[in-house]
């Protein structure tokens, strides 16, 4: 029989069969989950695993029921965006809240250069998760097509840029919505040259929100100089390069939208650098409503989007109905809404 290093005897199925007064086959259904078994006899069989600080082997577990309890988040970003950016922090709470509940373990890992991706997908293609959940995907992102095929069980957190790009499962933010919401709100408070400072347009949410701003600003009857119209990364330098190259190669904007709080905050350094003050001579929104939003000088007027509750939900559909199959395709779209500041 196994032992511990030092020399103690590992508790084993048959112990724990001996010391419920039941067979080993009984053991192994309780372990595993299931329902054939009396509330008694259940009850009897987790006492002596408590008593004896038995642990499963999750290897041969895995080998029975080919579940491994286990679900993987990628991120399709470069690891330094993971641990800057409050928006994946907020969707790996909820996403974690989750699988917390239902005593499953979180793999996380990121993928953004063509090997990452083929190690990524390698890996998950192995049998070593359950299911994964995919965030920030970008138009080469290969991951979902590969675990498509590999018959893995995928939820997107934001639909796909490429509707080529497979997306049964989705759980998607209302970026146009939010978009439209914070253009309108920047014309209704009287300005007319209203610039964007865009996300990244090789994702659907950078492209949804582009396309939000363009439509509200035609609907007003407002012809957008492209020169106001200056694409961003999502993150703080981007909007900080963006809004620099916004002031020096346009006409002066006496607002801008900026598609994630990220680029406002470092489009706002910018701003304060050049002398410019916040709303007076420029008036500035973000989107996300992160942590830094409520705590920038001046604090941010933004888009609030739910991203725990993205992360909550893409982690329910996954468990719940993707990798069950309880149904072949489902998309969940999260409302947002305006928050208003000072910076607008």
């Amino acid at each position: 029989m196994a032992k511990s290093g030092g020399g103690r005897q590992r508790p084993t199925l048959e112990m724990v069969a001996e010391r419920a007064g039941v067979g080993r086959g009984t053991v192994s259904r309780v372990i595993n989950g299931s329902a054939q078994v009396s509330p008694h006899t259940r009850e009897a069989v987790h006492n002596a695993i408590a008593e004896l600080g038995y642990s499963p082997n999750q290897a041969a577990r895995t080998l029975v029921t080919r579940r491994t309890d286990t679900v993987a988040l990628v991120v399709s970003e470069p690891r330094d965006r993971l641990f800057a950016d409050p928006f994946f922090a907020d969707i790996i709470r909820g996403v974690s809240s989750v699988l917390h509940e239902r005593d499953l373990q979180l793999m996380l890992t990121t993928a953004r250069t063509e090997a990452e991706h083929k190690r990524v997908g390698d890996y998950l293609s192995g049998f070593h998760v359950d299911g994964a959940l995919l965030v920030s995907q970008h138009r080469d992102d290969p991951l979902s097509t590969r675990l498509a095929e590999a018959g893995v069980p995928v939820v997107h957190g934001g639909r796909p840029h490429s509707p080529d790009q497979p997306a049964p499962y989705c759980v998607d933010i209302d970026n146009y919505g939010g978009a439209r919401a914070a253009t309108r709100y920047l014309l209704d408070r009287g300005h007319r040259r209203v610039a964007t400072i865009t996300g990244s347009l090789d994702m659907n949410a950078g492209q949804e929100r582009l396309r939000g701003y363009r439509d509200v600003m035609a609907a007003a009857g407002i012809e957008v100089d492209e020169r106001l119209v200056v694409r961003g990364d999502f993150s703080v330098e981007g909007g900080a390069e963006a809004m620099a190259r916004l002031l020096d190669n346009g006409p002066a904007p006496d607002a801008v939208f900026a598609g994630s709080d990220m680029m406002a905050i470092g489009g706002l350094r910018v701003l304060r650098e050049r002398g410019l003050r916040v709303p007076d001579d420029v008036a500035l929104v973000g989107y996300d409503d992160t942590v830094m939003a409520q705590h920038s000088d001046p604090p941010l007027s933004t888009i609030h989007q739910p991203t725990v509750q993205m992360g909550r939900e893409m982690a329910r559909l996954l468990v719940d109905v993707a990798i069950p199959r309880m149904v072949e395709a489902e998309t969940v779209t999260l409302d947002t809404h305006l928050v208003v500041r000072e910076s607008g």
